[in-house]
């Protein structure tokens, strides 16, 4: 509680002081800002690199079907089993305003594995499809 400055009462301020709520508020609205990027890592991959990308957002209005070096299937983060994977993705596609599949293949998942989803999506009537590659560090030589 403070006093009041300029009169010779010795009456109590009842206001309520807001700048430390203000302060905490900040705070913890620079804290949320921060971390919540954070909490949508999604599966750790690595992707190749492309000297001819563009920048596509990877967030929660595209379905997104990654592929692991392992060989595993994730579809919108959630690991599905290959037997299931269509009908997974056809539920993500479903739930989603665009119709549009991206795949994240790792650098080191078998080429094999890559073509037999592009195989089964194309089998499946799923046509919108787009690669994400991660943009190339180095110049591109001219040739």
């Amino acid at each position: 509680m403070g006093m009041q400055v300029g009169e010779k009462s010795s009456k109590l301020n009842s206001e309520i002081n807001i700048t430390p709520l203000a302060d905490v508020m900040l705070v913890l609205l620079i804290i949320v800002m921060l971390i919540a990027p954070l909490l949508q890592a999604g599966v750790t991959l690595t992707l190749p690199e492309a000297s001819n990308t563009s920048d596509k957002p990877d967030n929660d209005n595209n379905t997104v079907v990654a592929v692991t070096a392992d060989g595993r299937y994730f579809v919108d983060n959630v690991q599905t089993p290959e037997t299931e994977l269509l009908a997974a993705i056809n539920r993500a596609l479903d739930r989603k305003f665009e119709r549009i599949l991206l795949i994240k293949g790792d650098v080191n998942a078998q080429y094999g594995a890559v073509m037999d989803l592009m195989d089964s999506l194309q089998r499946a009537g799923i046509e919108n499809i787009g690669l994400i590659t991660e943009r190339e560090i180095g110049g591109v030589a001219g040739g």
